[in-house]
């Protein structure tokens, strides 16, 4: 079983227009609602894989009603999300059909008030132990203390259990002193932590401040992996275009598959660029197009980077 913590969940609500242009009407061909908030997008992609998975975080209102109605819908997927009296934040990402683009608005999650932190974290305490892996994943909702990632990483490594971390800004700051096993950053976030805008040099100060592995997202650039076993590069045989929401959630599913599976890094990285791929050419968060994802599993090129990680 694995653990995904989706402390800010959503609705992700997404409209198809033909054309997206500011200052005018537009008429949606299309609207997908589906659970989100990056945690549960990589639920959603690790229960496609046919792996057992145990969802906590945040839900209130309708909005979080619509949430957990969905979710008990996926097979092999756990609901254990935590009560609050705010709503679920809804998440709206408008998806241009000429040009490809996709427009995202991001409303602000509900106010946790202390009680509310503290039950989540007793029920926090009692799952973790009894699963293979954690991900902590996402933004903080307002009332959550900006340090509560790093916490939460602790929680999990006292109980021997491994924890990816995928975040930004403070909470990624903070987490990642706590020294979880696998941070997973994109180029942004790896360079407002670290300073530098050189993918390499970035993602070995990452792993100096505290992570023991560091998976890069680097758009059309691939994965660039810097961890104890040395370091790789993985990149698509071929740029793909579409919608790249959802495509680091699927990096970081794959990540989690490999790490419990106990695949080598290599096959890891080869299985998360093949699965971020596959995300970009479907139209919403937390799906992949199954042929495309197996067929890249042949073609995609890891390679390794000389000298020390």
């Amino acid at each position: 079983m694995i653990l995904t913590v989706t402390l800010n969940t959503a609705l992700d609500i997404t409209y198809r227009v033909r054309s997206l242009r500011p200052h005018t009407s537009h008429r949606v061909s299309e609207v997908v609602e589906r659970p989100g908030g990056k945690g549960l997008n990589v639920a959603r992609v690790l229960a496609a894989l046919g792996h057992e998975v145990t969802v906590t975080g945040f839900t209130g209102g309708a909005t979080g009603r619509t949430v957990q109605e969905q979710l008990t819908a996926v097979p092999g997927l756990v609901d254990a999300l935590v009560p609050v009296t705010g709503p679920t934040r809804r998440t709206i990402a408008v998806v241009d059909e000429r040009s490809g683009d996709t427009t995202q608005l991001n409303e602000p999650g509900p106010t946790v008030t202390p009680a509310e932190w503290s039950a989540f974290q007793e029920e926090y305490e009692d799952l973790v132990p009894s699963v293979s892996a954690v991900a902590l994943c996402g933004s903080l909702p307002p009332g959550v203390p900006v340090g509560a990632y790093a916490g939460l990483v602790r929680t999990a490594k006292a109980a021997g259990v491994p924890v990816l971390l995928d975040t930004s800004g403070e909470a990624l700051r903070r987490g990642v002193a706590a020294r979880p096993d696998i941070l997973k950053p994109n180029a942004e976030e790896l360079s407002e932590l670290t300073g530098s805008h050189e993918p390499l040099r970035a993602t070995q100060d990452a792993r100096r401040r505290g992570a023991r592995s560091v998976v890069a997202t680097l758009g059309k650039d691939g994965l660039l992996a810097v961890t104890p076993e040395g370091r790789w590069r993985a990149t698509p045989p071929t740029p793909v275009s579409g919608n790249p929401t959802g495509a680091g959630d699927s990096v970081v599913a794959a990540l989690l598959s490999g790490l419990v599976r106990q695949l080598p890094w290599p096959t890891r990285l080869t299985h998360a660029a093949a699965l971020s791929a596959a995300t970009v050419l479907t139209p919403v968060a937390g799906e992949f197009d199954r042929p495309t994802y197996e067929d890249l599993l042949e073609r995609v090129a890891v390679t390794r980077e000389v000298g020390a990680a």
